[in-house]
């Protein structure tokens, strides 16, 4: 039985301004995730030198589930994980922004996630004036907007008030293109027996294998309708599809992480990959996966990627 995935997703636009010039890296993502998640500890947290695990309150605080996201107790999935996916991508561009004394980075909330929002917007309001890089330059929080199908982006928040936003929404799933081309606009980053993935590496199943085991726990541990599909038929008949034309390339960037006072390297993948064949039955997943990305470090923006077909609209999220 093959159904369509049901994941109701939230987009947002956070719009900062600053003085000066523009001092965080080129890609931001990491920055924004680290002083984000900082910011909303300190903004709900009222059980301090406790860890998350051992808070009798870690099963109704919005810290532990947005930002740690353990699985519950009793889950049949990722039983021997410490985290699930987070049910969060923060989006930045991969270049740096020009210094026009703006800045706007994009939020996506998955499923039951959208309860939070009120914490949300305080926590990155709180992350600009605390300061961001090293040299912990102040960001303003001016304005947040809701992004809808269809409509243009409306403000939700400005001044310190927040009006009533729109509910979750499922993505409209449109035609099937007989031929697309995917463009990985943030580095891929997919692991493939305990090696990265590279252009020689990548394959249609090893991509969309990625794709759907993300699009399925974030249904499990973020909706109340968790896929259900022929996961083995799936990944059998994807094997099938072959990439036809590919330009990817490896690309390397740091991120400093303050938890483990070191610099890391994140590469991954960047370009573009074409596949032209039946794909009728891995599509709703693509499409989807345009909001959800996919591979490792999605919450900061990483595996993002846009589909382009003669016959689509373009993706505009």
């Amino acid at each position: 039985m093959l159904l369509t995935p049901e994941l109701p997703i939230s987009s947002f636009l956070f719009e900062f301004s600053f003085t000066g010039k523009n001092q965080l890296p080129a890609y931001s993502g990491s920055a924004w995730r680290g002083a984000f998640g900082h910011a909303l500890k300190q903004t709900v947290c009222v059980v301090r030198n406790t860890a998350c695990q051992d808070c009798m309150l870690k099963s109704s605080c919005a810290y532990p589930y947005i930002f740690e996201t353990p699985p519950p107790p009793q889950t049949e999935k990722m039983r021997l994980y410490d985290v699930a996916p987070h049910p969060f991508i923060i989006k930045t561009p991969l270049q740096k922004q020009t210094d026009t004394g703006q800045i706007t980075i994009g939020v996506n909330l998955f499923g039951k996630s959208y309860r939070y929002l009120p914490y949300l917007i305080h926590a990155f309001e709180k992350a600009g004036k605390q300061g961001m890089g090293k040299s912990r330059q102040i960001f303003d929080l001016n304005t947040v907007k809701q992004i809808q199908a269809g409509q243009s982006a409306q403000p939700i928040y400005h001044n310190g008030q927040l009006t009533q936003p729109a509910m979750p929404e499922l993505i409209t799933i449109p035609s099937c293109p007989q031929e697309i081309r995917i463009h990985l606009e943030t580095p891929l980053r997919i692991k493939q027996d305990s090696k990265n993935c590279n252009q020689e590496r990548l394959s249609f199943a090893v991509f969309f294998g990625n794709l759907l085991r993300r699009i399925s726990m974030l249904t499990y541990f973020h909706t109340d309708t968790p896929l259900v599909t022929d996961f083995a038929a799936l990944m059998a008949q994807s094997k099938t599809i072959q990439i036809i034309e590919q330009q990817l390339a490896w690309h390397d960037w740091t991120r400093y992480s303050s938890r483990q006072q070191t610099t890391m390297t994140m590469g991954g993948l960047l370009g573009t990959f074409t596949l032209q064949d039946d794909l009728q039955a891995f599509w709703p997943y693509l499409w989807l996966g345009q909001w959800t990305h996919t591979g490792k470090g999605t919450s900061m923006g990483l595996g993002a990627y846009r589909i382009e077909a003669a016959s689509l609209p373009r993706f505009q999220d």
